[in-house]
């Protein structure tokens, strides 16, 4: 990690995510009837409340549509969801109409080629540490942990610690 992605993360107001492959392992599990399954990890939804409380928004932009994703997020109180965008760069300038945000002030975690093309407008770029390895290229920072097992929590730190927010965060678990 270099100190211009730190230098990014202090100028962070959104963070936006993707879901397959970065909020949960990337893994499609269906049932008989087609029913999906997603597993999500609670380290990075309390990573999202962190930042969250911390006055920093979060977004979803996601090329596939499903109800568990509207569920998981509307629990953490995410209220930014766009989902059935094969086209993420769409859904990321309708986000920017919506928050009036530059894109200087937002982040961007994602593991796939569709991710790119939002990914090069950002301030910081994140790609999982499990993401493909094109996209690698072409971030800011890799995280250490993979998609699904705790990258989102690792971005929310990074970012909180990069605004000298994460250690009163921590702090006010301490009794």
């Amino acid at each position: 990690m270099t100190s211009s992605a730190s230098d990014s993360a202090r100028q962070v107001r959104l963070l936006i995510v993707d879901i397959d492959g970065v909020l949960t392992d990337g893994g499609l599990t269906f049932d008989n009837r087609g029913e999906e399954y997603k597993t999500f990890n609670s380290l990075d939804g309390h990573g999202i409340r962190m930042l969250l409380d911390c006055g920093i928004e979060v977004a979803v932009i996601t090329g596939r549509n499903s109800e568990i994703v509207n569920h998981r997020m509307g629990e953490l109180g995410v209220k930014h969801i766009y989902q059935g965008y094969r086209d993420k760069l769409e859904a990321f300038e309708k986000l920017l109409q919506d928050t009036g945000l530059e894109p200087g002030n937002i982040a961007y975690v994602g593991d796939d080629l569709p991710d790119l093309p939002i990914m090069q407008r950002v301030g910081l770029a994140v790609a999982v540490q499990n993401a493909h390895g094109f996209v690698k290229q072409h971030c800011d920072w890799v995280t250490d942990a993979a998609g699904g097992k705790g990258a989102v929590r690792e971005v929310s730190d990074f970012i909180l610690k990069a605004q000298s927010l994460l250690d009163a965060r921590q702090q006010s678990y301490l009794v």
